[in-house]
């Protein structure tokens, strides 16, 4: 019986089960090896170690062990003094570390406004427009003819598929911008498709055929320019065009759905105003439409040219607010002539 316990037991004894390291894990302590080492009787080291203090204390000329103890006494109280203090690094009283930064290294001092160097100021301008500078070289195309500026600059965007591009004269665009600053917001309609869904039709709100869009014209400080003359240094024009339905619904935040740049950079040395147009994709505004939209800004806004007859009546009774004057069938129509 007893063989068939020690057959049993010893297997298990040789492999190290987790079951066992378990037990041993619950069983161990932690324990002061300072504590162990300091404080066992003392009687019992002195008698170990008598016979060589009894021959250190004749060496020194001492009667005893006890008389040779009273010799060495604030040594070996200086001794047991070490031995038992830790040592830590001595931090001046007056200075208080906070726990939260004990650790790590204070932060630099921050330097007075004095001493912080003024930020530079740039003479230009603010504004989100793009320069002309950043398409073309200006300065290069300057020495150029207006013919060539003009397939320079539709060339420039001619792969892209969500842009609209011109040139034009800097009389025309002189006679547009006096007519805008008077009358800085309008309504344009855009004829819709004939192949578009009837249900559709039959759901807007306005049954004349056409959808309605809102144009809005902002003059912005000038870019940097590379001419110098009066008008290049004048301003930037913009004009957005936003769905008339969006803009009733969210006013000021509505979304635009295009949006046109007149450059004057070239204005006084060659005669021209290059614009640019973007079209935000997924507007629900193709590229065609909205060239028909900036196409018609000319045909309202020209009160020298294209808009000195009802066109421009049109323009200033919106303007004016005139409800019994301007009609939007009577819009459609002067629209689509040319």
């Amino acid at each position: 019986m007893a063989a068939l316990r020690s057959f049993t037991f010893q297997p298990l004894l040789r492999s190290r089960t987790p079951f066992l390291r378990v037990q041993q894990r619950r069983r161990a302590q932690v324990h002061d090896v300072r504590f162990l080492a300091t404080h066992h009787d003392p009687n019992v080291v002195l008698e170990k170690y008598r016979a060589k203090l009894d021959q250190k204390a004749k060496q020194e000329g001492h009667e005893s062990v006890e008389s040779l103890k009273e010799a060495y006494q604030e040594k070996i109280k200086d001794f047991r003094r070490k031995a038992s203090t830790v040592i830590t690094p001595e931090v001046p009283r007056s200075t208080s570390i906070p726990s939260s930064t004990a650790g790590h290294p204070p932060p630099p001092p921050t330097p007075s406004p004095k001493a912080q160097p003024a930020a530079k100021t740039s003479d230009k301008p603010s504004t989100p427009i793009k320069p002309l500078s950043a398409y073309i070289d200006v300065e290069k195309v300057l020495d150029l003819p207006p013919k060539e500026i003009e397939a320079i600059w539709r060339l420039r965007h001619a792969n892209n598929p969500n842009s609209i591009c011109a040139v034009i004269p800097v009389e025309i665009y002189q006679r547009i911008v006096s007519a805008a600053r008077q009358n800085p917001q309008f309504i344009l309609p855009l004829p819709r498709s004939p192949t578009e869904d009837l249900q559709q039709q039959a759901e807007e709100a306005a049954n004349t055929g056409a959808d309605i869009h809102f144009l809005q014209w902002a003059f912005h400080p000038p870019a940097s320019t590379a001419t110098s003359g009066p008008l290049a240094s004048s301003h930037t024009s913009t004009i957005i065009f936003t769905q008339l339905a969006a803009f009733k619904m969210h006013g000021a935040y509505a979304q635009p759905h295009t949006t046109i740049t007149h450059h004057l950079d070239l204005a006084d040395e060659k005669g021209l105003v290059l614009m640019l147009g973007q079209v935000m994709p997924n507007s629900g505004v193709s590229t065609t439409e909205a060239t028909w939209l900036a196409s018609c800004v000319q045909r309202f806004y020209d009160f020298g040219g294209q808009a000195s007859g009802r066109k421009g009546d049109l323009l200033r009774m919106f303007t004016e607010g005139d409800a019994e004057g301007f009609k939007v069938e009577e819009l459609m129509e002067e629209a689509e002539k040319l």
